[in-house]
């Protein structure tokens, strides 16, 4: 088994009919680390730890990996923070969703520091989740973990694809669902649906009247006429019956593309023009939609079975911004799974916050559930094209 972050990666889909045995297997190592004691907290005080550092709690970061095995026992014990402690640290951090620097940070610490059977109570309620994804996924078939916030492209049983996304914040999440991918429209529009007209472009408007016009949004009464934002009331508390339509282009809220499925929520994957946000660690940020990173790659992958969508055309028709919406010939299942721990063939143990806070222990939601909200709220999601 590789001890290395890169060691962590794995072809094997995180649904698959391999998934309930493969976790089955990590709760069989983490009842046994349990019913042993659990494993050492690591509390290294003000020092920081990382490679080069010798200090005495060294030995209980060790003890910590070598338990969960992501450092060798040959590495032996001492106060040395040296490579293979460096190595076994980044493998962790890959285990668990996290930057994998080496460097013993807040996030890594909270991670390392949840109890052993916390984190098997875990693997047993993510053990439930897999069992609902037992039966015939498609040959082809999309997935998105909200909680790892990336998406799968799997093809033949392998993934062929696997992308960042930005998921539902806590107070707009993101619904599980399996569905069928449909359609891709390319330079879609965006509608903006009701709760955003009232919760942010109102109040918008009411602090910059040029916020629409700025935006490219336009609106159009129920006989599809437009309709001047100087008429109408925006001091009210009143939604105006008014279509909110942003055009193509580079400021749409769905950038090049969109990604459709059947589902009651209006809820679809998209491209945006925020490519920042793939950055950052924690990418709980849209109002319910999943925004895709790199997500042409996965309309190319998505219309290879279409005839005469090659990847050039795709490419050409964004580039003159037409909106142009492309019916895929075979619909392609797409499952919105919630999976905060799963294991692959190789045993690897993967690990996510709980975001949610669905996994029934506080300590599972710790990392994540701070700091993320934000008062105003992007406006990038939700409603047809």
């Amino acid at each position: 088994m590789s001890r290395t972050a890169t060691g962590t990666l794995s072809n094997t889909p995180i649904i698959s009919p391999q998934s309930v045995p493969n976790i089955q297997m990590a709760i069989g190592q983490y009842q046994q680390i349990a019913s042993a004691g659990g494993w050492p907290q690591v509390n290294p005080g003000q020092q920081r730890l990382r490679l080069g550092v010798v200090d005495p709690t060294v030995q209980a970061l060790r003890q910590r990996l070598m338990i969960v095995g992501d450092l060798p026992r040959e590495a032996g014990m001492s106060n040395a923070f040296d490579s293979y402690v460096d190595g076994a640290v980044k493998r962790f951090q890959a285990r668990h969703g996290l930057p994998a620097d080496g460097v013993m940070g807040d996030f890594t610490l909270k991670a390392m520091n949840i109890p052993a059977d916390v984190r098997l109570q875990q693997l047993n309620t993510n053990l439930i989740r897999l069992q609902t994804y037992q039966g015939d996924l498609g040959r082809r078939h999309v997935m998105v973990n909200i909680p790892a916030t990336y998406v799968e492209a799997v093809q033949d049983g392998q993934v062929t694809l696997r992308h960042s996304a930005i998921v539902g914040r806590i107070s707009r999440q993101t619904h599980i669902i399996n569905s069928k991918i449909y359609n891709v429209t390319l330079n879609p529009y965006w509608t903006a649906p009701r709760s955003i007209i009232q919760k942010d472009i109102m109040p918008l408007m009411r602090k910059d009247p040029t916020y629409l016009t700025r935006s490219n949004i336009r609106l159009f009464d129920p006989k599809g006429n437009e309709v001047a934002p100087e008429t109408v009331d925006w001091s009210s508390d009143k939604v105006p019956n008014l279509m909110f339509r942003q055009d193509p282009g580079k400021m749409n809220a769905m950038a090049s593309a969109k990604i459709n499925f059947y589902n009651p929520n209006d809820e679809y994957m998209h491209d945006t023009p925020e490519q920042g946000l793939f950055n950052q660690l924690m990418r709980f940020d849209s109002s319910g939609c999943v925004r895709v990173q790199n997500v042409r790659d996965l309309i190319v992958w998505l219309l290879s079975e279409t005839p005469d969508w090659p990847r050039q055309r795709i490419e050409s028709v964004i580039a003159s911004r037409v909106n142009t919406p492309i019916k895929i010939a075979d619909e392609v299942p797409v499952y919105f799974a919630y999976i905060t721990a799963w294991s692959a063939k190789d045993g690897v143990v993967q690990f996510r916050d709980d975001i949610y806070e669905r996994d029934g222990d506080q300590e599972l939601a710790l990392q994540t559930t701070t700091g993320i909200e934000k008062t105003q709220p992007a406006m990038t999601d939700t409603v047809q094209q």
